[in-house]
This record gives C-alpha cells, structure tokens and sequence, in this order.
C-alpha cells in the first residue's frame, strides 16, 4: 500500500491486518524514520505490518515496494487544496506522475488488482446533486486538476493495456487521526481548547461527511469487486450539510452549543476555486460491491471530540493549518 501513514491509509490497514491480510506498507521516507499516523495505530497492528519507507516520484523503488503483492492500494498524494496554490508543480509530481509510477509496476508487475484513489473535489461544485459518477469532472484547484489527471492516467491503463485498476471516489472523509487541516478537527480543537469563537473559511460550502472506517470498508470492497476494475466509484453517505450548520452540530457534541462561528478571511478560497455543493450518490458502490455506510454523522462526530480531547497538544489551535 503506497500512502499508509495518511489519515485514511492508517485505518485502512487496520482494517487490511483484522481481516488477516499481509500488508507492506509504504510511508514517505524522512530522516527520522517517522511512519506518519501509523504511529497511531494500536501496537499490535505494526507488528503486524511490513512498514517501508520511500517516496512515490522514484519508479524504481515504487516497483520494488509492489513486487510479490496481491492487490495494490495507492493512497499516497498531496491533499491539501490550500497549499496546491502556491505549489501546483508538487502536486503534478506526486499526484499525477506518482500514480504514473504505480501503474506501470502494477502493469510491469502484472498485479491481479490496483485500487487507486481519486476525490469528490474532481466533481467540482455540483451541476447537479447527488452527484454520480457520470458528473462532469471540473478542475477548480491545482490539487483538484492534478486528480483529475492522475484519474485519467489509470483510466487510460486499463483501456490501453487492461492494468486491473479500480477507482475509488471517496467524499469528505473524517474520524480520529485527522489533522487539523481538515475542518472537523479543526472545529473541534478550537471549541475542546475553551477559544471563545470558532474561525473557518466560507460557512456556505455543503459537504457529504463519511466516517473514516466505512471509507476504509469502502477501499476493501471496491478491491474486491470485478465490477469496479477500468471505472470510478463513489463512496458517499448521500447527505449533506453546510460547513456552518456542521460547526453548529459539532459544538452541540462537544458541549459547547453557543459558541460563535465567524469567517476569517485568511481561510477563503479565491471565489472561483471553491467547490459549494458535493452529495454522493453512492448507489454504484451498493450495486457493484454491496457498501454502504454504517456510522451516522452525529455518532462520528462523538468519536471524533472524544479523541480531540485526549489528544489536543497534538492540535496547534491558533495557528492556520494549509
């Protein structure tokens, strides 16, 4: 699995390791030899795992962490929309040549199966809604644009030379681990640290929020669907709700319903990168892999301020995360 020691790739292993699966898991190498939110995960879990580090832009090591695998998970990208302005050549060599990379081992390697990640964000604000996978695809950030074209970069395996690749469309994802990036923890750090009002962006962008281990269910489903190879599915709850009114929600759970939440300027994305309405239809993923979501919105939100608020010196709360 390339991008294991993201958010949603440490949970997926977790839940690759319970279902008895040998995982070797690739992390992006540092000279501290940090293993990224895996550090996170229970201790039985890593020892469970063959953690190797390296990057995704080298083809050669890349080949090397796919050989002898049954099924490849490539999970590893630059995500965050906010810092794809000022570096859109980065997110060109990560996100599109790096799943270049991965695709020719799998192709080279003649892997059984590749499930590659794509996002909601290629969709773009909404034509129309629930959307699915026959939406027009809208390039409205570098990061948005890099996905796009890493999509089509797999697409075009299977039609060329018949790569086994399956496209995962995840939506908003969120759960414990999350960093303050995100907006949910990013809401619940600042009303679990006692500020007393919550800064975001536009309040006004409506998001579809799946809890991170029915995203992790989704990836292993998708993997074990024939119906899913040379195709994208969306996984999605089919429910939406403004960043405001989610704010709102989250200072309800976190016991903190009066708080203020305010607009600060710093946060906003220029008007015409941001994306106002994304709600899956996730009705393919029930039909081709019998998923669906398990975890209601309130539910994981619970979990999600139970572990802000044991873990809040991971959180720099004043500080904008990009």
């Amino acid at each position: 699995m390339t991008g294991a020691g993201g958010f949603i790739g440490s949970h997926l292993v977790e839940e690759l390791v319970r279902a008895g699966a040998q995982v070797r898991a690739m992390v992006k190498y540092n000279g501290r030899s940090e293993i990224g939110m895996l550090a996170l995960s229970p201790a039985d879990v890593r020892e469970s795992i063959e953690i190797v580090h390296g990057d995704i832009t080298d083809p050669f090591y890349v080949k090397h962490v796919c050989t002898d695998r049954d099924v490849v998970f490539h999970l590893a990208a630059l995500i965050a929309i906010p810092y794809s302005y000022t570096a859109p050549k980065y997110y060109v060599d990560v996100n599109v040549n790096g799943t270049l990379n991965v695709l020719q081992a799998v192709r080279e390697l003649e892997i059984p199966r590749m499930v590659h990640t794509s996002t909601s964000e290629t969709y773009g604000t909404a034509l129309y809604t629930p959307i699915d996978e026959k939406h027009p695809l809208q390039p409205q950030s570098p990061y948005s644009a890099s996905k796009i074209g890493a999509d089509c970069m797999a697409e075009s395996f299977y039609r060329s030379f018949g790569t086994p690749v399956a496209t995962i469309r995840p939506f908003n994802t969120y759960g414990p681990r999350q960093s303050a990036r995100a907006v949910i923890p990013t809401i619940a750090s600042q009303l679990l640290a006692g500020r007393d009002q919550v800064k975001l962006g536009d309040l006004r962008p409506v998001r579809d929020l799946t809890f991170v281990t029915d995203t992790a269910r989704g990836f292993m489903a998708v993997a074990n669907a024939d119906e899913c190879i040379g195709t994208a599915t969306n996984v999605g709850n089919g429910k939406g709700i403004t960043i405001g009114d989610l704010a709102a929600l989250i200072a309800e759970v976190a016991g903190r319903p009066d708080v203020p939440i305010v607009e600060d300027t710093q946060r906003l994305r220029p008007a015409k990168s941001e994306v106002f309405e994304l709600i899956a239809d996730a009705s393919a993923a029930k039909k081709r892999a019998d998923w669906e979501p398990q975890v209601s919105l309130r539910e994981g939100l619970s979990r999600v301020v139970d572990y802000v608020k044991s873990n809040l010196h991971r959180y720099d709360v004043d500080r904008y995360t990009t």
